[in-house]
């Protein structure tokens, strides 16, 4: 039997390649690139903006000077030409709340918040990477599986830890959409691959 490439979980809709493929994110091999490659900054909310800019006096020290600037002349986020509200980048490449540590890239929201100075982690569609989630006009939530070539190493990596992007993904997704709504997502995800075995 074929797992089917749309699989649904409870009122969200995602690619059964969140259940099959295998990744793990290997920072000694990306150095963090997903944080500055692309050229746009990362979805967020309007709470979420809130949230970051209840952070700034805190994360402001570890934010470079150019990000800094960004900030203060337009914000900490702006609507990209997809008309979507996103972070706040640098030259058209950096998130502004990068910070580099021995040549790898991190995020400062998330530095702070670890140091319990703040309560807001970072934005969820950060957290949940490779996960991109979508809302269609009926108010359903949808989310691929999105890969790209600087994740290569987080393949490889998931794939000799036999780890799954929703296992790798657990707490993100459950920060998303709950516990319960997890251990139905596990539920269906060992139903389908006993069904038909990937590996």
């Amino acid at each position: 039997m074929n797992i089917p490439p749309i699989i649904q979980v409870g009122d969200v809709l995602l690619s059964s390649d969140i259940l099959t493929k295998f990744f793990c994110c290997d920072l000694d091999a990306c150095h963090g690139a997903c944080c500055v490659e692309g050229d746009a900054g990362a979805p967020v909310t309007l709470d979420e903006i809130a949230e970051i800019e209840n952070c700034l006096d805190a994360v402001w020290p570890h934010m470079s000077a150019s990000a800094q600037a960004v900030v203060d002349r337009q914000g900490v986020a702006y609507t990209d030409r997809d008309g979507d509200m996103v972070t706040s980048i640098v030259e058209g490449r950096d998130c502004v709340f990068t910070y580099h540590e021995n040549g790898t890239c991190f995020c400062a929201l998330e530095k702070v918040c670890r140091e319990g100075k703040t309560f807001f982690q970072k934005p969820i569609s950060c957290a949940l990477y490779p996960i991109r989630e979508k809302t269609f006009s009926d108010g359903t939530v949808g989310l691929n599986y999105h890969e790209w070539a600087v994740c290569r190493a987080a393949v490889r990596r998931g794939e000799q830890l036999h780890l799954r992007v929703y296992q790798f993904l657990k707490a993100p997704l459950i920060r998303r959409f709950g516990a319960q709504w997890y251990s139905e997502l596990e539920g269906v995800a060992a139903a389908l691959l006993l069904q038909s075995p990937t590996d």
